[in-house]
C-alpha cells in the first residue's frame, strides 16, 4: 500500500488495480461449441455432399432400401406356414422316373471294363434323340501351371457323330468353297462379326487373315472359336483343314479342374466304333503327359451320355 501525504489516503497497488479493473469490466463470451454442434454440422456435410455416398441421393437411395427389405421380412414373417418356400429337394430326387428307372442298372461305385462300360451307355440312354456319348477323364494335373495344361487335337477314327457348320476365311474363296465350307465370303463374315453374329460352329483361317480377327478375340475367344495353330484351324492349306473339320477332327482341353470332357460319338455308332474312337483319345492324352507327372496321370475316366447317368470305367481297362 501507498501512502499520499497529501490527501492523506491510502492509495492501492497496481496488482490491486488490475484485479478491480478485471471484475469491472465485461465479461467477453466464447462460442460455445458443444459435441452436438460439430456432430450436426458434420451431418449437414453429408447430407449436402455433390456426389458420392454422402450425397443426399445416395442416403435416399439407402433407406429405401432399408424400408423395403423391413418389409420383405415382416411380410415372410405374416405368412402362413403352409405359404412358406421349402427347402431344396437333393438332385437325386428331382430326378424324372426314367432317368432314376435307367440309373438303377448302374452300380454305386463299380467301375465297368469298358466293353461293358460302352454297353451300358446305350442301354441307359432314354431320350427319343441320337444322344451325343462324352468321354470324362480326371488327370493328375494343375492346370495353374503352363507345362501341366493339357490340350491337343485329333481325328477320331470314326468321326464324332455332329453334323458342324464351317466358316472358312481365306483369299481363296473359291477353293473353301469347293472344300465345303458352309460360310467363305470373307466380306459377309466380317459383317456379321461387326454386329456380334456367330452362325458357325468352326471357324478356320489362312494365316495372312489373322492379324484382321485380333479385334474380334473377345467375342470367338470365350466361345472356344479363335482360330488357333494347336487346334489346325490356322492353315496355308485351309481345304485340307475343312475336310478334317468334316471328317472329325476334335479338340480338347483341360479344365480348371484338371477333367477333359469330350464327346466321342452318338448312341447310333456300334460299340466297335466307340471304342475305337475312345483308345484315340487315351492314347492322344498319353502322349501329351507332362514330364514333370510323376507316377499316376490318369485318376478316373466316366462314360455317358446326353441327361444319362454316369458310368465308371476301370483305367486298367484302357490300352
Amino acid at each position: 500500500m501507498l501512502i499520499d501525504h497529501r490527501r492523506s489516503k491510502v492509495m492501492p497497488t497496481n496488482n490491486k488495480l488490475k484485479q478491480e479493473d478485471a471484475e469491472i469490466a465485461p465479461k467477453k463470451l466464447k462460442p460455445e461449441t458443444t459435441k452436438t454442434s460439430v456432430k450436426d454440422a458434420t451431418e449437414t456435410k453429408e447430407v449436402t455432399a455433390k456426389a458420392g455416398k454422402r450425397s443426399a441421393k445416395a442416403i435416399a437411395e439407402k433407406q429405401q432400401q432399408l424400408v423395403k427389405q423391413q418389409k420383405k421380412l415382416s411380410s415372410q414373417d405374416s405368412l402362413p406356414e403352409k405359404t412358406k418356400p421349402r427347402a431344396t429337394k437333393p438332385r437325386s430326387e428331382r430326378r424324372s422316373k426314367q432317368y432314376k428307372q435307367v440309373a438303377s442298372l448302374v452300380e454305386a461305385n463299380k467301375a465297368y471294363a469298358l466293353e461293358e462300360a460302352i454297353k451300358l451307355a446305350k442301354k441307359t440312354s432314354f431320350v427319343k434323340f441320337d444322344a451325343t456319348v462324352e468321354l470324362h477323364v480326371n488327370l493328375a494335373v494343375d492346370p495353374k501351371h503352363a507345362d501341366q495344361n493339357v490340350r491337343d487335337n485329333l481325328m477320331l477314327p470314326h468321326g464324332s457323330g455332329k453334323v458342324l457348320k464351317i466358316a472358312a476365311l481365306s483369299s481363296d474363296e473359291a477353293a473353301s468353297k469347293e472344300a465345303g465350307a458352309d460360310l467363305y465370303k470373307l466380306d459377309d463374315i466380317f459383317n456379321d462379326l461387326d454386329k456380334g453374329v456367330i452362325n458357325f460352329d468352326i471357324l478356320i483361317a489362312s494365316p495372312d487373315i489373322m492379324p484382321r480377327l485380333g479385334k474380334y478375340a473377345k467375342t470367338l475367344g470365350p466361345r472356344g472359336l479363335m482360330p488357333n495353330p494347336k487346334s489346325g484351324t490356322v492353315s496355308n492349306n485351309v481345304a485340307k483343314a475343312i475336310a478334317e473339320a468334316k471328317a472329325g477332327r476334335v479338340e480338347y482341353r483341360v479344365d480348371s479342374t484338371g477333367i477333359i470332357h469330350l464327346g466321342i460319338g452318338k448312341v447310333s455308332f456300334s460299340e466297335t466304333n466307340l471304342k475305337a474312337n475312345i483308345e484315340a483319345v487315351i492314347s492322344s492324352l498319353k502322349s501329351n503327359k507332362p514330364s514333370s507327372i510323376k507316377g499316376e496321370y490318369i485318376k478316373a475316366v466316366h462314360l455317358s451320355t446326353s441327361m444319362g447317368p454316369s458310368i465308371k470305367v476301370e483305367v486298367s481297362s484302357l490300352t
